[in-house]
């Protein structure tokens, strides 16, 4: 390659020209490619393998009970280092490019490297911070950045969520561990709270019974601490009556659609009217 880099194209011939090049390809471009087709073929190889890794490496601490948010952030960590490793042996050692020359470029390209690389980085440090400050974990329902969801994996960059209509949303670590955030599953327990609107004309001492015996009957609706029946609005043309019961965490959708239901069923029943938004018009008479 450095006999054709030193040709002066000005004083040879183009025959001269093709002669040299085909003998660089015979002597050391045949060589090269062989390498060149040797090294991919390597890399691609010991991707599957890491990949294969990981995988087992997965199964593994599963068995043992280990955390599946450190599993998993653990998994990403050691795919990428052992692929980048990979990659610096085949590029170093066996295609011989000098590494030297490779970093001296990037410390010359360093202010441009660092901003591009900003948002990765605090995404990386992001993923450490969760790892350990654990403010949520793998099966975790929360709400952030905009989004909510159940977490289904944790990894070197981004987080996971797959939402209550199965999409998947990926929501960078930096944004998680500097924003606020929900977790819906922190707790064992949650407060169901609803709104019940009834008409001027109603009974207040019947709807307040009405609405205690569907409580009380409910197996799911914890009764420490207290479930809270009460008037809370008076409004326009309705009156407010609010019910606040807690629930185990897994059982709060179940309740929450269970009181809905009842309480619509024992209102008509119990002849109870759930108002509309109305309007009374008076209409005075003018003398001409």
């Amino acid at each position: 390659m450095e006999e054709i880099s030193n040709m002066n194209f000005d004083h040879l011939s183009f025959s001269t020209f093709m002669k040299r090049l085909s003998n660089w390809v015979l002597n050391d471009g045949i060589d090269m490619g062989v390498k060149l087709i040797i090294g991919v073929l390597v890399i691609a190889i010991g991707f599957k393998i890491i990949n294969n890794i990981s995988k087992k490496f997965l199964k593994f601490a599963e068995l043992k009970a280990v955390d599946v948010t450190i599993v998993k952030f653990l998994k990403s960590c050691i795919n990428i280092s052992l692929k980048c490793i990979l990659l610096l042996i085949i590029i170093g050692g066996y295609w011989d490019v000098k590494l030297t020359g490779l970093a001296a470029i990037l410390a010359s390209a360093g202010v441009a490297v660092g901003l591009a690389l900003q948002g990765s980085l605090s995404n990386f440090a992001g993923g450490f911070i969760i790892l350990f400050l654990r403010p949520f974990k793998v099966g975790d329902y929360i709400q952030a950045a905009g989004f909510e969801g159940t977490v289904e994996q944790i990894g070197v960059f981004y987080t996971n969520l797959a939402t209550i209509d199965n999409k998947l949303v990926m929501i960078p670590n930096g944004t998680l561990s500097n924003g606020s955030l929900i977790n819906y599953s922190a707790k064992e327990t949650r407060r169901v709270d609803l709104i019940f609107s009834v008409s001027y004309d109603s009974d207040l001492l019947k709807v307040r019974r009405v609405l205690k015996e569907i409580v009380d009957k409910h197996k799911l609706i914890l009764q420490k601490p207290e479930p809270f029946i009460g008037l809370i609005h008076q409004n326009a043309s309705s009156l407010d009556f609010t019910v606040r019961v807690w629930v185990k965490n897994s059982d709060y959708w179940t309740v929450y659609f269970d009181l809905l239901e009842s309480v619509k069923n024992r209102f008509d029943e119990e002849d109870i009217d759930i108002p509309y938004p109305q309007m009374d018009l008076h209409l005075k008479n003018i003398k001409e």
